[in-house]
């Protein structure tokens, strides 16, 4: 039976998740492995030396090696996400409005602003591409907000 005019019909749930193991990682960490080689073995840098900048690398190694599930979904009436052993959730109709922050790494930061000022950063890992979750907000009523390359 057709909807009449000017009614909404409810969204579908959205679910999205994402594994620690993928191309991006294995590529990223195998690169800067790959030129901490070079720098120890052909440009003969000091041992203290290539092993303090191995240090950044390690989180990314750790999430190869354990491989974890990050996610999120919106249902009619709520906002569940997960990443790891950190779990969350809110209300839809206690979100004012979502905030997309792009970084200088230009990786971009989702953060809910509840109605009462309370702000809840989601995890990077468990948010989608910022284009999808903005339309999913959207969908629901949610009123998104864009902003580009803040310092604060």
């Amino acid at each position: 039976m057709p909807e009449a005019p000017g009614t909404q019909v409810p969204a579908e749930d959205y679910s999205f998740s994402r594994r620690g193991r993928s191309a991006a990682v294995i590529m990223a960490a195998g690169g800067w492995l790959a030129a901490l080689l070079v720098l120890w073995l052909v440009l003969d840098a000091a041992l203290w030396l290539v092993v303090i900048l191995a240090l950044p690398v390690l989180p990314a190694i750790a999430d190869l090696i354990r491989n974890p599930l990050s996610g999120l979904k919106i249902s009619r009436h709520r906002i569940d996400w997960f990443s790891g052993k950190l779990t969350g959730q809110a209300q839809l109709d206690e979100i004012d409005r979502v905030r997309f922050d792009t970084r200088w790494d230009f990786s971009v930061r989702a953060t809910l602003i509840l109605k009462s000022g309370k702000r809840i950063r989601l995890p990077q890992e468990a948010t989608p591409p910022h284009d999808e979750a903005d339309a999913e907000f959207q969908l629901r009523g949610i009123r998104t907000e864009r902003h580009h390359f803040t310092a604060f």
